[in-house]
């Protein structure tokens, strides 16, 4: 089984769609599918389809859907097997696909591809290439780990309580991944390729301190320094105006650094502020 939920959700038995389109099912598919080769309990799953307030016929309900994605399974299934798609070792069920243990459900992936568990891996390999001072090839990584995300997770499925935390989570780690890679891009000297990207970021992600600091330090090493002190006087309105809050004292000290460096010294200031590591908000 193929999985994939950063973007629209796809779940692939034997190379067939096994995803419902009503939007009750596909939510218990996509929490069972995020959790795949672990136990989701009953309890999280009926609190992400009635949040806290589910109907006294909860637990029958659920187990329709269940029973609705088993036969999509099988018809999968099926049809895998009359393509000789089938695995040796004896036939696969539907039941031993979507499984029913104590406590709740388990979505078995026999091995197949998970995009989340693949952008883990490649991710982790970027941030310990970044540890030891491999910039090109954590910015490979990175770059790899991040060509995964074709929209926002789980984008179109309707998500409950718990979705919506998995949602947030993996926003978070997307995140944090482009952060490292446009890091790895900034020490490998690519300042001015990053330009256009982290326009784009800066205005999608108002208050996030690395990014503007990012911004700030490509446009300080393209020679435009008057922008990039104009890019920290947004900031600084936005923090204030909507958070009540200053830029941090890593971002402050970098603005400094820009804005007392003269010409001639231009670059060597903005590479001693880029190794100052910033503060995300």
């Amino acid at each position: 089984m193929d999985i994939d939920v950063l973007g629209a959700l796809a779940v692939r038995e034997n190379g067939v769609s096994v995803a419902p389109t009503a939007p009750k099912p596909r939510q218990v598919l996509a929490l069972l599918a995020f959790h795949a080769d672990r136990v989701v309990p009953v309890s999280a799953l009926i609190e992400e389809l009635w949040a806290g307030e589910p109907p006294r016929s909860a637990r029958t309900t659920l187990q329709t859907y269940v029973l609705q994605l088993r036969a999509l399974i099988a018809a999968a299934l099926e049809r895998g097997a009359e393509g000789g798609g089938q695995r040796g070792g004896g036939a696969r069920t539907a039941k031993d696909v979507l499984l029913t243990l104590p406590g709740g459900y388990l979505l078995s992936s026999g091995g197949g591809r998970l995009d989340v568990r693949e952008f883990d891996r490649l991710a982790g390999s970027g941030y310990r290439a970044m540890d030891a001072g491999d910039f090109s090839g954590a910015a490979r990584l990175l770059r790899e780990a991040l060509a995964l995300w074709s929209g926002p997770a789980f984008a179109d499925v309707q998500s409950g309580v718990q979705l919506d935390m998995e949602i947030r989570r993996l926003e978070e780690t997307r995140l944090c991944a482009l952060d490292q890679r446009i890091e790895a891009d900034l020490r490998l000297g690519r300042h001015r390729e990053l330009l256009a990207e982290l326009t784009v970021l800066v205005t999608r992600y108002r208050t996030h301190e690395n990014l503007h600091g990012q911004f700030m330090l490509a446009l300080h090493r393209s020679g435009r320094r008057g922008e990039a002190l104009d890019v920290y006087q947004r900031l600084r309105g936005t923090l204030v105006r909507e958070l009540g809050l200053e830029p941090s004292v890593a971002l402050r000290r970098l603005q400094r650094s820009i804005l007392m460096a003269g010409p001639e010294n231009l670059a060597e200031s903005a590479a001693q502020a880029g190794g100052e590591r910033l503060v995300r908000v």
